[in-house]
């Protein structure tokens, strides 16, 4: 096994006890849980490699990453405030609100525009969960947009 190979995910469950979101909102989780399933970068610093089980939960506005190995040990659990993410997941969900209803009615090239501003905020969503895990889990950028995603999904439930 290469080592590139063991420092990855191979399963990722969210919190499901916060309930269910719109179709549109659950269609992104599982999007994002296999494309990320699929090819991702995750290496807990210290840790010997994967690959990794991740559940992802919020709890009194914390995001809790829980890492066990495949055979269900417990690698570490990391805690991050919500606090740096909470105008760019506002920003998020309103421009993706605008995108929802742009797809079913709107030009391509305003469709278009919209896309470019939502993907501009995911980005920089993307890159301060990079940030906040720094020191604790390296990630690829693609990686980062993936979780990203499913932090979005979390807020949207919660």
């Amino acid at each position: 096994m290469s080592s590139k190979s063991r420092y990855r995910l191979s399963d990722v469950v969210l919190d499901e006890t916060i309930g269910r979101a719109t179709p549109d909102v659950e269609h992104e989780r599982a999007v994002a849980i296999f494309d990320l399933i699929e090819e991702n970068s995750f290496e807990p610093l210290g840790h010997p490699g994967g690959p990794y089980r991740l559940h992802l939960s919020l709890l009194d506005s914390r995001l809790i990453f829980a890492i066990r190995s495949e055979s269900g040990e417990d690698v570490a659990t990391h805690i991050l405030s919500l606090t740096p993410f909470r105008r760019i997941v506002k920003d998020y969900f309103l421009i993706c609100e605008s995108y929802y209803q742009a797809i079913r009615s709107a030009t391509p090239s305003q469709i278009e525009a919209i896309d470019m501003g939502r993907r501009g905020i995911h980005n920089e969503g993307s890159q301060t969960l990079m940030d906040r895990l720094g020191g604790k889990i390296k990630l690829d950028f693609d990686t980062a947009r993936r979780l990203f995603t499913l932090v979005c999904v979390l807020y949207w439930r919660g």
